[in-house]
């Protein structure tokens, strides 16, 4: 009955804003229903025109109803009282239908099926109106016609070094005959060719210099097009010249002068000479002079390119000590030499930072908290030195037979960065090539608990390196972790470690002290990088992870006949090793429907193979399911595997944790108003094991049922986005419960909220 109610009191919210909204249309004015736009020759122009019209109706919440425009309705005339500027802050502005507009709209979709190869193109233009209810309706219809193609190429120009470029670099050109001809063809042609121009020395060369010329037929839809690039032109009267094929000058870096670039800022500067390169300081350097040199990718006497200046300036970004820097080029007159002055300023060296924070993990509220000393020019190197000190408790409930119900969790750890640093043998490719850093680190975590009490020691080594914005790699070179477990209270020991009726296995293992020694290459991709000033209609990332340990320690053992422990597995100091392979795949892709809607796919796999010295997985390199951020209809830890319940223990997570893993997941999120955005998501997945284990039947991976074994949730989300962060609030419903058989099988049409329904508050989207 209140679902009811309260879907009765929206409906006639909605049907008194939509007869409101026509006291903000003005007489004789109507209110822009719906745009259509209508081709029967391609339909992939309907899809491209809607970017070429003007003036599009008002925005609709998941693409279905106008909820902005209605609560702009809501509002008065009066601006001066609050609720109604509140009302119209929230809300949208009902969009009046503009003949002008409408108009404008009409000519850019037919310039763009004309630069499109449909040279004889129209559009005409039909506005349906009501005069009753003041609404319109506009439609376009598009008359493509004949389609023009390039049937020749020819290339002019009086500078035949340019010309001889052109052509050496022709087999990666955009115009070839027989292609459509397009106007987006040739301004990507013009962009490709400057590119390469200016990575070839010609600094003063761009695209303007490049035009084209289309001779059509008669009688025919074939197009001769001439490329004409012009000659050098140093000012409007002087006479034309080839191009000047510069060299790099001197080299200077300036720092702390400001960003001023003029004579009296520099006559203030000291002077240090550094091998073919000049420093000009004011009160003291801020990185060592090798520093500067080895982040700029040319020197003295060196052909211009482009891409060494943008490597430069990239590499000098990252350099922590600096706070921001500019390249400038100086051509020396009646030379082809540039001079370049790489000016940069310094950077707060030292820096604390705090966070607090509120946690909440399967109900159990708590709070943690840190501190950060950082040091971003230790050495003078810009290497990045950084000191986190923290503390966490929660209020751990549902447990009977300890003496505390508390759980406190403290450490530190200790960061050293350095730029590039690695051997020459790992990278791929030129080292100068690549933005690269080294990381050290060092960390210390205490866990108490009332059950046990559990010491982690980690200790790595990695490499990062990126040759492209988009992309990053990182290898661990070395990576250890000794887990070490100095007191498990009696009551734990005797119900769950050495109780013959309750022994667990899988829970024995990891209460053990054990080593892991990791070897990984993880390769992220995120394609809104690469064009990030532009509107993308598809956007995606790609993120793989693959890592093993304990191979060249049991290889070593094996070959030399190790000492073995009594559960048969060999130690390193009287510690046993754990010994897997474990790889990772994440796939997501987002769909912008337009400026306020879109649709997210996603889906992430995973799986990890104990051998050798281990017959299971490590507790932290095992998998779980449910919580805010994969199958949201379960909370955290409590989804799996296959189809093994939980049959009520206090600390069946540890159970309910997998070697497989797999995610799928689909979001239509929409902006419904200011900085509040919603999203309606549908999540399927679960979690397996390899091996059939004794204490989690039904939780081995099978392909003959796995399908049948995909948990399924449904819900809606809130996400309040400021920018930095994304607060976001996730209310999910189990659809399809794998656990149970029968009816309850199916939550989807026997809910139970108690045991259904699952509530998420996370900081960040999900994927």
């Amino acid at each position: 009955m209140p679902i009811k109610r309260l879907t009765y009191i929206l409906l006639c919210i909605f049907m008194i804003s939509s007869c409101s909204v026509n006291k903000f249309i003005p007489e004789g004015e109507y209110l822009l229903k719906d745009v259509k736009i209508v081709s029967n020759t391609n339909a992939s122009n309907v899809i491209k025109a809607r970017n070429y019209v003007r003036q599009m109706p008002n925005a609709k919440w998941f693409s279905l109803v106008k909820v902005p425009m209605y609560t702009y309705a809501l509002s008065g005339r009066d601006t001066t009282m609050w609720v109604n500027k509140v009302l119209q802050r929230l809300g949208e502005a009902p969009v009046v239908f503009s003949e002008s507009l409408a108009e404008r709209s009409k000519n850019n979709i037919q310039q763009m099926l004309v630069n499109d190869g449909y040279l004889h193109a129209s559009v005409d233009f039909e506005c349906e109106k009501n005069d009753e209810k003041k609404r319109a309706v506009a439609t376009y219809y598009l008359h493509e016609r004949e389609r023009y193609y390039v049937s020749e190429i020819k290339i002019n120009s009086a500078d035949t070094a340019l010309c001889s470029i052109i052509e050496t670099n022709s087999e990666e050109s955009y115009l070839r005959p027989g292609m459509p001809f397009s106007v987006d063809g040739m301004e990507q042609e013009r962009d490709r060719l400057t590119e390469i121009l200016r990575n070839k020395g010609y600094y003063r060369f761009q695209k303007d210099y490049i035009t084209f010329i289309a001779d059509t037929a008669h009688y025919s839809n074939k197009v001769k097009l001439a490329m004409n690039i012009a000659m050098f032109t140093p000012s409007p009267n002087a006479p034309a010249v080839p191009h000047k094929q510069y060299r790099i000058g001197d080299i200077c870096f300036v720092a702390g002068a400001g960003m001023r670039f003029d004579e009296a800022a520099l006559a203030q500067c000291d002077t240090l000479e550094y091998r073919d390169y000049k420093i000009l300081y004011k009160e003291s350097s801020i990185v060592r002079p090798s520093v500067l040199v080895e982040n700029t990718f040319f020197q003295p006497g060196d052909i211009f390119t482009q891409k060494n200046m943008d490597r430069t300036f990239n590499s000098f970004a990252q350099l922590t000590a600096l706070k921001y820097t500019t390249i400038r080029m100086v051509e020396r007159p009646d030379t082809a030499l540039l001079d370049c002055y790489i000016v940069f300023e310094r950077n707060k060296r030292r820096s604390v930072g705090f966070e607090i924070e509120g946690t909440n993990t399967a109900g159990d509220l708590g709070a943690a908290a840190s501190i950060t000393f950082s040091d971003k020019n230790l050495f003078k190197g810009s290497e990045l030195l950084s000191l986190r000190l923290f503390g966490a408790y929660e209020a751990v409930s549902n447990l009977s037979g300890y003496t505390g119900d508390s759980y406190f969790e403290y450490g530190a750890e200790l960061s050293l960065r350095l730029l590039g640093g690695i051997p020459q043998a790992f990278v791929p490719a030129d080292k100068r090539m690549l933005l690269s850093s080294t990381l050290f680190s060092l960390k210390l975590n205490s866990q108490e608990r009332p059950e046990f009490e559990r010491r982690i020691l980690s200790g790595s080594w990695s490499y990062m390196w990126s040759k492209r914005k988009e992309d990053m790699h990182k290898l661990d070179i070395m990576d250890i972790n000794y887990i070490y477990v100095p007191w498990i209270s009696e009551t734990f020991k005797e119900v769950y470690l050495d109780s013959v009726s309750n022994r667990n296995s899988i829970l024995k293992y990891n209460y053990e002290n054990l080593l892991i020694t990791k070897l990984g290459y993880t390769y992220s991709y995120n394609s809104s990088h690469k064009n990030s000033n532009r509107f993308q209609r598809v956007v995606y990332s790609v993120r793989t992870n693959m890592e093993c340990s304990g191979n060249l320690l049991y290889g070593i053992n094996s070959a030399f006949g190790g000492a073995k422990n009594d559960e048969g597995q060999y130690t390193l100091l009287k510690i046993a090793y754990a010994q897997y392979v474990k790889g990772d795949f994440d796939f997501a892709t987002r769909i912008n429907i337009d400026n306020r809607n879109s649709i997210v796919l996603h889906m992430g796999f995973g799986i990890a193979y104990p051998y050798g010295n281990s017959r299971i997985l490590p507790f932290e390199k095992r998998y779980f399911a449910g919580g805010a951020n994969g199958m949201r209809g379960w909370t955290v830890r409590s989804l799996g595997p296959g189809s093994y319940r939980n049959e009520g223990k206090s600390i069946d997570f540890i159970n309910q944790s997998g070697d497989v893993k797999l995610d799928l997941n689909v979001e239509y999120r929409t902006h419904l108003f200011w900085k509040i955005h919603s999203a309606v998501f549908l999540d399927a997945g679960n979690i397996w094991t390899i091996r059939e284990y004794e204490e989690q039947p039904g939780g081995q991976f099978k392909f003959t049922k796995f399908y049948k074994e995909l948990a399924l949730s449904y819900g809606l989300g809130f996400r309040f986005d400021l920018g930095l962060f994304v607060f976001r609030l996730d209310a999910a419903m189990k659809a399809i419960n794998p656990a149970y058989d029968g009816r309850e099988r199916f939550p989807i049409i026997c809910p139970k909220f108690g045991r259904d329904f699952a509530l998420h508050f996370a900081i960040g989207y999900p994927f």
